[in-house]
């Protein structure tokens, strides 16, 4: 996908700011240690990073990795968080995407987020499409919106895996967000966030029937396979157990182990 310089998106230097304000804020509850990277020419786009999503703080840590990594994504993210009332302003003013789930207008989301790719934009998602609820804390089977986009743009997908997340923020925040950063505050768990090998999806013909199907398991596959060298000592069940958090296995898939 080729972007003249004229009509390239660079990121607001708010964004960048608040980037490097994600990093400040982070280190007083949590000891981040970032590994992998961005394939070299792809820093500034297209791009897109695929992301597991543990927990509401994964934003707050995508950025802050994001940053060490001199990555500055616009971040596809739940209509909500546009609609408040400082933080929408904010997630406005930086460049970010809206996607505005159950709605008749969610398919518009993906319009906007390739026009932002054809902008020479990194674009961050999260393919599962919510805060995992597998046991675990595996990735989830993927919405195929990732893949479809993908598919469509023909633009590089690098998983972005994180664990440790989790013992930052309570799934239902802000209840219990100021208990669990106090221990936090103690703690400093540590935080690692890793960028893997980009998923090659060269193989796939976009026209093909189950094109985006096949797209999203090898985009998890991925996503998940990078997860594990995070977490090799908790192969199975996380240490960390949020009372708050629901579990289901409607959406677990098969994790097929490596090693």
């Amino acid at each position: 996908m080729d972007t003249s310089s004229a009509d390239r998106w660079r990121p607001p230097p708010l964004w960048r700011g608040l980037q490097t304000f994600a990093r400040v804020l982070l280190a007083p509850f949590a000891r981040l240690r970032v590994t992998g990277d961005v394939p070299a020419g792809l820093r500034d786009g297209p791009l897109i990073l695929a992301a597991n999503h543990l927990s509401p703080a994964d934003p707050a840590v995508l950025t802050a990795a994001c940053r060490v990594r001199r990555v500055a994504p616009r971040i596809m993210a739940t209509g909500g968080l546009f609609r408040a009332p400082v933080v929408g302003s904010l997630m406005r003013a930086s460049g970010h995407l809206r996607v505005d789930r159950r709605t008749t207008t969610v398919a518009q989301a993906l319009d906007r987020a390739s026009a932002a790719l054809g902008a020479g934009s990194v674009v961050l998602v999260y393919p599962e499409g919510r805060i995992t609820l597998d046991p675990g804390l595996w990735p989830e089977r993927g919405r195929t919106g990732t893949a479809r986009l993908a598919l469509a743009t023909g633009v590089t997908v690098v998983p972005v895996a994180q664990w440790g997340s989790h013992e930052l923020l309570p799934y239902d925040a802000p209840k219990g967000a100021l208990r669990s950063l106090a221990r936090a505050l103690r703690r400093r768990p540590v935080v690692r966030v890793r960028f893997g090998e980009p998923v090659d999806l060269a193989d796939i013909d976009p026209a093909a029937p189950g094109a985006a199907v096949r797209a999203t398991e090898r985009i998890i596959d991925a996503l998940t396979e990078t997860l594990a060298g995070l977490r090799p000592d908790e192969p199975d069940l996380p240490r960390h157990v949020d009372p708050s958090r629901p579990v289901s296995t409607s959406r677990s898939r098969p994790r097929r182990r490596t090693g």
